[in-house]
């Protein structure tokens, strides 16, 4: 056991951050608020070839207050908020539903770049709710409506057989129903963008809503410097 342990030690502290030239940031150049921001990092994360740049880490808090993570896919970043989706029955639907606040975070290696969000979600009308399931593709499609998210599963053959079923469906009504699938959206009442620094200095400009939160994700901000 004490060898396994060296080992993974030793390989975790080979890894290095950054082998590449980091863009520079300058807070003074930024916008008065991180929507504009945050889609100029998320062109210039494609432009630079980071994988899946629209995937995100959705942090929720379950009913006793300890937390709880995932990666989930952001489908939008509009004045309302950033969106995602999933079941309303879920483990995170659930948790959103009796604490409706979130944190959202980013993380471009190809850049050295993270950005966190934090605020409040609220859940879209159920016909945008189902024109986001059916905007995506017959996979999606047949994944959501495989359905028992988060639930006990028996067996791999359970699944398999559920979900074969649910594909024949997808093709055969593209504009099936799933009423538990929700379009969600994040507020904002906090956003922080994070440059990493060869030299450790790295650059963290955090907005702030000057009402605490609500109203448009474009609205009023102030931003300033945090230390890294």
């Amino acid at each position: 056991m004490a060898y396994m342990y060296d080992t993974f030690r030793a390989l975790l502290h080979a890894q290095r951050v950054w082998d590449t030239e980091l863009p520079e940031f300058d807070p003074q150049t930024a916008p008065d608020a991180p929507l504009p921001l945050f889609h100029r990092w998320f062109a210039e994360a494609v432009a630079a070839g980071q994988t899946e740049p629209h995937t995100m880490s959705l942090a929720t808090v379950d009913e006793q207050g300890r937390p709880d993570v995932r990666i989930v896919m952001l489908h939008d970043a509009d004045e309302r908020g950033w969106h995602f989706a999933s079941h309303s029955t879920s483990v995170k639907g659930r948790q959103l539903a009796a604490r409706p606040e979130a944190a959202l975070g980013f993380y471009w290696a190809a850049q050295g770049r993270q950005i966190r969000i934090r605020g409040r979600v609220s859940a879209a009308p159920a016909d945008e709710s189902q024109a986001d399931l059916h905007a995506r593709s017959t996979g999606a499609l047949a994944a959501a409506l495989t359905g028992r998210q988060s639930e006990t599963l028996g067996s791999l053959g359970e699944l398999a057989a559920a979900s074969e079923a649910a594909w024949r469906r997808a093709r055969a009504e593209p504009e099936a129903p799933v009423p538990t699938w929700t379009r969600y959206v994040l507020d904002p009442y906090e956003a922080e963008f994070f440059q990493g620094d060869a030299l450790r200095r790295h650059v963290r400009l955090r907005y702030r809503r000057r009402d605490g939160g609500g109203g448009e994700a474009g609205g009023s901000w102030e931003a300033g410097l945090l230390w890294p």
